[in-house]
């Protein structure tokens, strides 16, 4: 199966029960085959954990729940190794970590402590325990959500955090049409009760391994790197793009261009991911948000803009 008929599929599926976010669905898609992870921010009610819900249930794949709260511990994320009374010896319990695709539901709710469990989970695929590393199952992938609105009892996420998300989505509110679409299907039943997987591990790799090998050319990769020093030089920002961002600008680039069926990768993919990928790692000076009102969206476009776009004969 190709990447484009992978992001078709998931798409239509997806929209069965989420209207009028297909672009959305694009960019979680692409951060799935990059091998990436997802974190979407935006006010109560506007759909992040359905449509996490939906995407999970899109891929005939193991799927676990993590409601974070305050009380949550960091063995609840990982394991725990406790003593069996009858075999008297301790055994390994696994936590929810272990599965293929994991919904952290508000995950700016639990302590920096249990926050912290996942940070060898995300970033290398495997949780140490008591000394012992354990491998995460292939695929893995975390779709996080959070309410940047609300702040009582919550813990904002660390930049180490967030850097490992490939991407940072808000959703917005739906337009009219999609509004009216929405409701018309809820009865009785909701429709994410019904809805079936039409997709598989096999064809998640498959995909993911295509969108992987296209094109990466010389002259995009000094685009990345020019954004990236750009992020880094800039005046208004105090943390710029991480090593990590540029790979995984490159990573969702190659996955972008992989759904719209392109075999390389061009400034445009580029430019279309880097709005997702970028804002969320860069801490920008108080004084350009307080004074001038610029935000990291803002600094993301302004640097896009003047970033020059390399000529190469991409085809």
């Amino acid at each position: 199966m190709t990447a484009q008929e992978f992001g078709k599929k998931l798409n239509e599926n997806i929209s069965k029960v989420i209207k009028g976010k297909s672009h959305e669905t694009e960019i979680i898609t692409a951060a799935l085959l990059a091998g990436g992870h997802v974190l979407l921010e935006d006010v109560p009610g506007t759909g992040k954990t359905m449509l996490a819900r939906a995407a999970a249930r899109s891929l005939d794949c193991e799927f676990r729940r993590i409601q974070f709260t305050p009380d949550l511990l960091p063995s609840d994320v990982t394991g725990i190794n406790f003593f069996n009374m009858k075999t008297q010896e301790f055994v390994f319990r696994k936590g929810a970590v272990f599965t293929n695709i994991l919904l952290a539901d508000e995950i700016n709710r639990a302590t920096p402590r249990t926050q912290s469990a996942l940070l060898e989970c995300m970033e290398e695929k495997q949780t140490t325990v008591d000394g012992e590393t354990y491998k995460m199952a292939a695929p893995f992938f975390v779709i996080a959500t959070q309410n940047p609105v609300e702040t009582a009892g919550t813990y904002p996420l660390p930049e180490a955090q967030l850097d490992r998300f490939a991407v940072r989505l808000r959703l917005g509110y739906s337009p009219r049409k999609s509004e009216l679409e929405m409701l018309a299907a809820i009865g009785e039943t909701h429709p994410i009760d019904s809805l079936q997987p039409v997709l598989n591990t096999a064809e998640l790799a498959e995909a993911s391994s295509e969108a992987m090998n296209v094109r990466f050319g010389d002259a995009c990769a000094d685009y990345v790197c020019e954004i990236g020093d750009a992020t880094r030089r800039s005046e208004k920002v105090r943390l710029g793009l991480s090593p990590r961002g540029l790979i995984a600008l490159k990573k969702v680039s190659q996955a972008y261009a992989a759904l719209h069926g392109s075999s390389f990768v061009t400034p445009d993919h580029i430019k279309a991911a880097a709005p997702y990928v970028i804002p969320h790692r860069l801490v920008c000076r108080e004084y350009s948000v307080n004074r001038t009102g610029n935000t990291a969206d803002e600094v993301v476009k302004q640097i896009l803009d003047d970033v020059p776009v390399p000529t190469e004969q991409f085809e």
